[in-house]
Protein backbone atom coordinates (compact mmCIF):
# COMPACT_ATOMS: atom_id res chain seq x y z
CA UNK A 1 0.00 0.00 0.00
CA UNK A 2 1.41 3.19 -0.94
CA UNK A 3 0.72 6.73 1.39
CA UNK A 4 0.69 10.29 0.41
CA UNK A 5 0.84 13.16 2.66
CA UNK A 6 0.36 16.95 1.52
CA UNK A 7 1.57 19.69 3.73
CA UNK A 8 2.10 23.26 3.56
CA UNK A 9 5.50 24.61 3.63
CA UNK A 10 6.66 28.66 3.64
CA UNK A 11 6.18 28.39 -0.55
CA UNK A 12 2.64 26.63 -1.15
CA UNK A 13 1.98 22.98 0.05
CA UNK A 14 4.09 19.90 -0.94
CA UNK A 15 3.47 16.29 -1.54
CA UNK A 16 4.98 13.09 -1.15
CA UNK A 17 3.97 9.16 -1.70
CA UNK A 18 5.91 6.35 -0.89
CA UNK A 19 6.12 2.55 0.82
CA UNK A 20 6.49 2.49 4.63
CA UNK A 21 9.79 4.26 4.71
CA UNK A 22 10.78 5.37 1.39
CA UNK A 23 9.37 7.75 -0.80
CA UNK A 24 8.78 7.16 -4.30
CA UNK A 25 7.47 10.47 -5.49
CA UNK A 26 7.15 14.21 -4.63
CA UNK A 27 5.38 17.27 -5.81
CA UNK A 28 7.38 20.31 -5.36
CA UNK A 29 4.85 23.56 -3.41
CA UNK A 30 2.08 24.84 -5.40
CA UNK A 31 -0.28 27.02 -4.02
CA UNK A 32 -3.20 24.87 -3.38
CA UNK A 33 -3.86 21.83 -1.61
CA UNK A 34 -5.72 20.01 -4.07
CA UNK A 35 -3.77 20.87 -6.88
CA UNK A 36 -0.37 19.52 -4.85
CA UNK A 37 -2.60 16.29 -4.38
CA UNK A 38 -3.08 15.83 -8.02
CA UNK A 39 0.12 16.29 -9.37
CA UNK A 40 1.27 13.67 -6.69
CA UNK A 41 -1.30 11.54 -7.85
CA UNK A 42 -0.92 11.30 -11.30
CA UNK A 43 -0.12 8.01 -12.64
CA UNK A 44 0.08 6.35 -8.86
CA UNK A 45 -3.48 5.34 -9.69
CA UNK A 46 -2.90 3.53 -12.56
CA UNK A 47 0.01 1.72 -10.90
CA UNK A 48 -2.67 -0.36 -9.55
CA UNK A 49 -1.33 0.14 -5.75
CA UNK A 50 -3.54 0.98 -3.04
CA UNK A 51 -3.49 4.78 -2.27
CA UNK A 52 -3.98 5.98 1.40
CA UNK A 53 -3.58 9.60 2.76
CA UNK A 54 -1.64 9.82 6.00
CA UNK A 55 -1.07 13.53 7.01
CA UNK A 56 1.72 11.93 9.45
CA UNK A 57 3.75 9.97 6.76
CA UNK A 58 7.47 10.22 7.38
CA UNK A 59 6.97 13.15 9.75
CA UNK A 60 10.83 13.53 10.21
CA UNK A 61 11.28 14.12 5.92
CA UNK A 62 7.91 16.64 6.40
CA UNK A 63 10.19 18.44 8.94
CA UNK A 64 12.96 18.45 6.72
CA UNK A 65 11.28 19.49 4.23
CA UNK A 66 9.79 22.40 5.46
CA UNK A 67 12.93 23.34 7.04
CA UNK A 68 14.39 23.19 3.47
CA UNK A 69 11.77 25.90 2.03
CA UNK A 70 12.45 28.00 5.27
CA UNK A 71 16.21 28.75 4.43
CA UNK A 72 17.84 25.33 6.09
CA UNK A 73 20.87 24.06 4.45
CA UNK A 74 18.97 20.22 4.28
CA UNK A 75 20.75 17.27 3.21
CA UNK A 76 18.81 14.96 1.18
CA UNK A 77 21.44 12.34 -0.42
CA UNK A 78 21.30 9.45 1.77
CA UNK A 79 17.84 9.94 3.55
CA UNK A 80 15.51 8.42 2.93
CA UNK A 81 15.39 5.99 1.10
CA UNK A 82 13.41 6.50 -2.24
CA UNK A 83 12.06 4.10 -3.96
CA UNK A 84 13.32 3.52 -7.67
CA UNK A 85 12.58 -0.38 -8.65
CA UNK A 86 10.70 0.67 -11.85
CA UNK A 87 13.12 2.52 -13.22
CA UNK A 88 15.54 1.12 -15.73
CA UNK A 89 18.77 0.97 -14.72
CA UNK A 90 20.44 4.00 -16.81
CA UNK A 91 17.70 6.04 -15.11
CA UNK A 92 18.58 4.78 -11.18
CA UNK A 93 22.45 5.21 -12.33
CA UNK A 94 21.60 8.57 -13.10
CA UNK A 95 18.99 9.73 -10.68
CA UNK A 96 21.75 8.57 -7.30
CA UNK A 97 24.26 10.58 -9.19
CA UNK A 98 22.11 13.77 -9.48
CA UNK A 99 20.88 13.47 -5.74
CA UNK A 100 24.71 13.33 -4.74
CA UNK A 101 25.07 16.42 -5.90
CA UNK A 102 25.78 18.59 -2.91
CA UNK A 103 23.30 21.31 -1.63
CA UNK A 104 24.24 24.76 -3.44
CA UNK A 105 26.52 23.13 -6.09
CA UNK A 106 25.27 22.44 -10.01
CA UNK A 107 26.66 19.89 -12.96
CA UNK A 108 25.80 19.78 -16.54
CA UNK A 109 23.61 17.22 -18.08
CA UNK A 110 27.47 16.29 -19.59
CA UNK A 111 28.77 15.89 -15.87
CA UNK A 112 25.79 13.39 -15.05
CA UNK A 113 26.33 11.64 -18.54
CA UNK A 114 30.53 11.15 -17.42
CA UNK A 115 29.33 10.33 -14.01
CA UNK A 116 27.42 7.73 -15.20
CA UNK A 117 29.69 6.12 -17.98
CA UNK A 118 28.16 7.47 -20.83
CA UNK A 119 29.47 10.72 -22.14
CA UNK A 120 27.61 11.92 -24.68
CA UNK A 121 24.77 10.84 -23.33
CA UNK A 122 23.96 14.54 -22.12
CA UNK A 123 20.29 14.57 -24.08
CA UNK A 124 19.24 11.21 -22.31
CA UNK A 125 20.45 12.45 -18.93
CA UNK A 126 18.18 15.68 -19.48
CA UNK A 127 15.14 13.11 -20.17
CA UNK A 128 15.74 11.51 -17.18
CA UNK A 129 15.97 14.98 -15.39
CA UNK A 130 12.38 15.57 -17.06
CA UNK A 131 10.61 12.89 -15.64
CA UNK A 132 12.24 13.01 -12.18
CA UNK A 133 9.49 11.63 -9.57
CA UNK A 134 11.52 12.60 -7.16
CA UNK A 135 12.05 16.58 -6.98
CA UNK A 136 13.88 18.26 -4.16
CA UNK A 137 14.64 14.37 -2.94
CA UNK A 138 16.69 14.26 -6.09
CA UNK A 139 17.91 17.97 -6.75
CA UNK A 140 17.28 17.96 -10.61
CA UNK A 141 17.06 21.59 -10.22
CA UNK A 142 20.79 21.47 -9.57
CA UNK A 143 22.04 20.07 -12.94
CA UNK A 144 22.23 22.74 -15.80
CA UNK A 145 23.27 22.87 -19.21
CA UNK A 146 27.03 23.06 -20.84
CA UNK A 147 26.89 26.42 -21.58
CA UNK A 148 25.66 27.65 -17.76
CA UNK A 149 21.74 27.90 -18.65
CA UNK A 150 18.83 26.43 -16.81
CA UNK A 151 17.66 24.29 -19.32
CA UNK A 152 14.36 23.06 -18.97
CA UNK A 153 12.24 22.14 -15.97
CA UNK A 154 8.88 20.20 -15.86
CA UNK A 155 7.80 21.02 -12.49
CA UNK A 156 5.25 23.54 -11.31
CA UNK A 157 6.77 26.68 -12.34
CA UNK A 158 9.16 25.95 -15.07
CA UNK A 159 13.03 27.31 -15.08
CA UNK A 160 11.16 30.40 -12.85
CA UNK A 161 10.69 27.65 -10.25
CA UNK A 162 14.23 25.98 -11.13
CA UNK A 163 16.28 29.74 -10.73
CA UNK A 164 14.13 30.14 -7.68
CA UNK A 165 15.61 27.22 -5.65
CA UNK A 166 18.97 27.61 -6.94
CA UNK A 167 18.94 31.03 -5.62
CA UNK A 168 17.56 29.80 -2.64
CA UNK A 169 20.41 27.55 -2.04
CA UNK A 170 22.87 30.47 -2.61
CA UNK A 171 21.22 32.71 0.03
CA UNK A 172 22.96 32.81 3.34
CA UNK A 173 22.53 29.70 5.01
CA UNK A 174 21.44 28.45 9.04
CA UNK A 175 22.97 24.86 10.43
CA UNK A 176 22.80 22.26 8.45
CA UNK A 177 20.02 19.96 9.25
CA UNK A 178 21.15 16.34 7.65
CA UNK A 179 18.90 12.58 7.71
Amino acid sequence: MLQYAVFQTKWGYFGLAGDRDAVGRTCLPVPNRQVAERGLLLGLKSAGDELRLDPGFLPSLQERIIAYFEGENVDFSVEPPVLLNHATAFTRKVLNACRAIPFGQTRTYSDLAEQVGSPGAARAVGGVMASNPLPLIVPCHRVLRSDGGLGGFSAPGGTATKRKMLEHEQAPRHASLSG
